[in-house]
């Protein structure tokens, strides 16, 4: 059945935030006096931040998300920028009548920036954020949600990521899924979640709709 619905990932998949993410990691640890190495902090990337701080000081999580957002909000504008071909792509998909949503684990406040400074913001139709749902992806929920909310059948959905719990909701949600070849933690890596297609860029996208 052709695809209907894409659903995206927000950070490292449309837009690149990774030297952002890094900078806001370092800074936290940096207060807190802990140490970690460039590679360890690529592995943070992805889930829920309070997950990730928990797993290292559950005591001080709480204060460590608020340092990290803090960091993250005032650097915002200068790290961030689309990756390439994503919009002409997505207005390409728009044009052709694919209802277009975003799938993050973001919160609500972060996800608009991105969207704002990167001018992606009207592609979309829906957005749900880790405001908008008790479970996080990889969890099914919020794919589920945003199809909700566009009227899709997961038939004619994609769900579309660079990490592990992207491919993991979109399955979970019983669509297809596509990883993205400039995933930071690398191409192999998510080849092992078995991704319906793996985009080597965002133009694929159009092969893969018939658009």
């Amino acid at each position: 059945m052709s695809i209907r619905t894409i659903l995206f990932d927000l950070d490292g998949t449309l837009i690149d935030t990774n030297e952002l993410i890094i900078a806001s990691f370092f800074h936290t640890f940096g207060q807190y006096n802990y140490q970690f190495t460039r590679e360890e902090i690529i592995e943070f990337n992805g889930p829920p931040l309070l997950d990730t701080f928990k797993a290292i000081d559950a005591e001080k999580a709480e204060r460590m998300v608020q340092t990290y957002r803090t960091h993250n909000m005032k650097e915002h504008d200068n790290y961030v920028k689309a990756f390439p071909f994503v919009e002409e792509t997505l207005k390409q998909l728009k044009q052709n009548g694919m209802k277009l949503g975003v799938v993050t684990t973001k919160m609500r406040q972060g996800v608009k920036k991105g969207l704002a400074t990167t001018d992606l913001e009207p592609y979309f139709d829906t957005v749900i954020t880790l405001d908008d749902v008790k479970h996080p992806k990889p969890h099914a929920e919020p794919v589920m949600k945003a199809m909700d909310k566009l009227a899709a059948d997961a038939a004619t959905t994609l769900m579309v990521g660079d990490n592990s719990h992207d491919l993991e909701a979109g399955k979970n949600a019983g669509v297809q899924t596509a990883g993205v070849a400039w995933s930071f933690k690398g191409k192999e890596r998510l080849m092992q979640y078995k991704p319906t297609y793996m985009l080597e860029d965002m133009r694929d996208l159009l092969t893969i709709t018939g658009v």
